[in-house]
């Protein structure tokens, strides 16, 4: 199937999948980019944070590197304390230090602090609220037991030497900086942000300084996608707004051939004027979808040109936003060498009640809330996919299945989280 600019009078093939298929297809595309690892560069270690690793984090010595009492209380041999015999005291030890005053015997018991090394010869630590103490001595509180090893952690039970801790295409949360950190690392090995190049177009877009003429917007997409692709790890750039010409397009095209990946937002759709596709197409463009079931964003376009992929997204503000999450999001990943990422699901039970439409899968602007007792989301109430002042009231969007159905109150949704 061809589908026909009035304009141009080029045919571009039509291809509109499903949302499942549209997927699938990313999927397969960033696995291929996967297969070529990007350039990596070193960085202090708090730069790192955000970025994807280039090189493991391994441990660099055993993880405790000694057994850690997990509790304050009394390093002791169990079979002594469970005996009930009065143990006595013959010393302390805190966090920081270590006990010098030669192994533990029987009968003894040495007072230790939580995160402090486990002396010799004691095979447990029993709590401090778990005994009876006078004096320089301690006895098992009646109804309390111990057993061997309880409350210690031992030498290496967390990671041994060598271990790798953050494995290369992680993207580095604080978890992992804190790891790397207590590995010694000041510097970390991370892949290169990737370039995105926006370009809007449509002659109907002004800049933000402007005042729009009645018949004009400001150009809002720009700066969603530099936003959505800041928060994704890679590197906006922001081109000049294209008019709708094919010379324009054309040209600004062209001037994106530095990036690594390009986004383009309107003159994906079916109008006079809409001439991305017959652009990309002339350009040698290999188009995997031209559309997909989905509301907002049917129009989605993905492809290759000949020296980078290409997303043309549709111009509506809230349809940019939900198909980059959805598609770009994922490329972007690899792109910048994650071993996994993209969209962020969650399931929300639905507040009301809610219609699918057939066929369809759809994107709906959601308030999502969190409580002990689970996640509920609520639709918004919006005008459509040109609707920011609705979606700036969201914080995910709720998604209705490609059925011909109601779902009730309370039926468990998957939630697209922004």
């Amino acid at each position: 199937m061809e589908k026909m600019n009035p304009a141009s009078k080029q045919a571009t093939p039509v291809h509109v999948v499903s949302y499942a298929e549209a997927v699938r297809t990313i999927r397969q595309e960033a696995e291929k980019i996967r297969e070529v690892r990007p350039a990596a560069e070193q960085v202090p270690l708090l730069d790192a944070t955000g970025r994807v690793l280039a090189e493991a984090v391994r441990a660099d010595r055993d993880q405790p590197p000694f057994p850690r009492s997990t509790r304050d209380g009394f390093a002791c041999i169990a079979a002594d304390v469970q005996s009930g015999r009065m143990l006595r005291i013959i010393g302390q030890v805190r966090a920081g230090e270590a006990w010098q005053g030669g192994p533990l015997q029987p009968g003894e018991a040495i007072e230790i602090m939580t995160g402090a090394p486990v002396p010799d010869g004691a095979n447990c630590v029993v709590m401090v609220e778990h005994v009876q103490a006078e004096e320089n001595q301690l006895r098992l509180k009646a109804g309390h037991s111990i057993a061997p090893g309880e409350n210690i952690v031992p030498a290496g039970a967390e990671a041994k030497s060598g271990t790798v801790l953050v494995p290369a295409g992680t993207r580095l949360a604080p978890s992992h900086i804190a790891a790397a950190a207590a590995c010694g690392y000041a510097q970390l090995s991370v892949f290169q942000k990737p370039r995105i190049a926006i370009l809007a177009t449509g002659d109907e877009l002004v800049s933000l300084e402007s005042t729009p003429l009645l018949h004009q917007i400001r150009n809002s997409n720009s700066y969603s996608l530099a936003a959505q692709i800041q928060l994704a790890g890679a590197e906006p750039v922001i081109l000049p707004v294209a008019h709708d010409s094919q010379p324009a397009i054309e040209a600004a095209i062209r001037g994106a051939q530095d990036c690594d990946l390009l986004l383009l937002s309107g003159g994906v759709s079916m109008g006079k004027y809409d001439f991305v596709e017959q652009v990309l197409h002339h350009r040698g463009a290999e188009f995997f979808f031209t559309g997909a079931k989905i509301q907002p964003g049917r129009p989605v376009v993905f492809g290759r040109l000949p020296h980078q992929y290409f997303f043309g997204l549709p111009g509506n503000p809230v349809s940019t936003m939900v198909t980059f999450a959805l598609f770009a999001h994922p490329l972007i990943a690899a792109l910048s060498g994650e071993a996994s990422g993209g969209p962020r699901f969650a399931l929300a039970g639905l507040t009301h009640e809610a219609h699918c439409k057939s066929g369809l899968t759809r994107f709906l602007p959601a308030r999502v809330d969190y409580s002990i007792h689970g996640a509920t989301a609520t639709v918004i109430p919006w005008q459509g996919s040109g609707d920011l002042a609705s979606t700036a009231n969201a914080n995910g969007f709720a998604v209705l299945p490609a059925e011909d159905k109601s779902l009730s109150a309370g039926s468990l949704i998957s939630v697209l989280l922004m």
